[in-house]
């Protein structure tokens, strides 16, 4: 419990995402998609010689799956509030936001 919030923390290195899961999330994040979860500026997709306008959705999902660092961060779910939307690589402001609403 952080603030009055229950908070659980998932380390995404320990713990990647499975396919269907990832997937759900993308579901979850509406307009956001793939696009919006993925890491386009990481060091790691540049480490790949990778462009991430000239990648798919699914090239993207597959390579999120491959290496958890191409998977914006945080993603954070507030239950009961946004109408359960996320907030996908948000910053401290958004959240503290999101939490005052």
């Amino acid at each position: 419990m952080q603030n009055g919030v229950a908070v659980t923390e998932r380390d995404y290195f320990k713990e990647p995402f499975t396919e269907s899961e990832l997937r759900a999330l993308v579901d979850e994040s509406g307009d956001a998609g793939v696009s919006g979860m993925f890491a386009s500026r990481s060091p790691s997709l540049k480490k790949m010689g990778l462009d991430a306008s000239e990648l798919s959705d699914e090239r993207k999902l597959e390579l999120m799956l491959g290496e958890p660092r191409l998977v914006r961060r945080p993603i954070i779910r507030l239950d009961g509030r946004l109408d359960g939307r996320l907030l996908i690589g948000a910053n401290i402001k958004a959240v503290t936001e999101a939490l005052n609403a």
